[in-house]
């Protein structure tokens, strides 16, 4: 695995290689990752040494996260107003404020007015059959997921599932929106012990200290089979269910798809 740190200013450089786009957070970047379980070492180190910052990866599709996320902070929900006279080439403005934006973005989500439950996002997204194979073959095989280069995200907030704010994403309509996403992060956090570790372009990623016990991880399948199907016959009655109930106890990850039709971004062969 390669790493470098971004500059200040997010320019290229023969050291530093890759442009940080709209992701203003960006504090490493990874390339030639072997395992989900090396992304998770370095965040968790990352953590370790600076516990005044939440740290999160992108997963899938870096330039659709990149370019998705610049529009969902448009969100008239999320975004901050520039101050009048405000200088965009004035990189100390630009750094304050994408930081005032980035707080805003994580009030806004403790907003008792804005916040939505996880009853609230059951059935919300569009699936079909073929997406509950998708998260049997993403959670089978993570790395599946994971972007050539990925971006680690160093985001001043006090929570993890904060962290959110600092990579806004759910841009199209019949995504889940950022408010949709935080009450999914929240609950697995708080029913089932997962941690929000990254967010791609179609993709959340989630992980626990260790795997659920085999009650603990039915239920959780159990709970994601009306997440994702409440509403849905060929959803809720999809065989895959009890496999990926199977497949949880025996992994400390948890990687859920949050955009429509989010199958389509594995190469799902016959069998999977």
């Amino acid at each position: 695995m390669r790493t470098g740190t971004f500059a200040p200013d997010g320019q290229p450089t023969q050291e530093q290689p890759f442009r940080k786009g709209n992701l203003a957070c960006s504090h490493e970047w990874l390339e030639d990752v072997a395992s989900l379980d090396e992304v998770l070492a370095r965040l968790d180190a990352l953590r370790a040494a600076d516990p005044a910052h939440c740290y999160l990866s992108t997963l899938d599709d870096l330039d659709q996260c990149s370019y998705t996320c610049g529009h969902a902070s448009q969100d008239e929900r999320l975004y901050l107003e520039v101050p009048e006279g405000f200088d965009w080439e004035d990189p100390v403005q630009l750094t304050a404020w994408e930081r005032d934006s980035l707080l805003h973005r994580a009030g806004q989500l403790r907003n008792p007015e804005l916040m939505q439950s996880w009853e609230q996002v059951c059935g919300t997204l569009c699936t079909i059959g073929p997406d509950v194979d998708a998260l049997l073959a993403a959670n089978r095989a993570p790395e599946q997921l994971l972007d050539d280069v990925l971006y680690l995200q160093r985001v001043p907030v006090a929570a993890q599932d904060l962290a959110i704010a600092g990579l806004p994403n759910g841009y199209f309509s019949a995504d889940w929106d950022m408010f949709q996403n935080h009450a999914v992060i929240r609950h697995l956090g708080q029913a089932h012990g997962y941690a929000f570790f990254g967010m791609g372009a179609s993709w959340l990623g989630f992980a626990r200290a260790q795997p659920p016990d085999a009650a603990m991880a039915r239920q959780l399948a159990a709970e994601l089979r009306q997440l994702y199907g409440k509403g849905r016959e060929e959803v809720l009655e999809h065989g895959g269910w009890a496999q990926l109930a199977a497949l949880l106890a025996q992994r400390r990850t948890l990687l859920l798809g949050y955009t429509e039709s989010f199958a389509e971004t594995l190469d799902l062969g016959e069998g999977d």
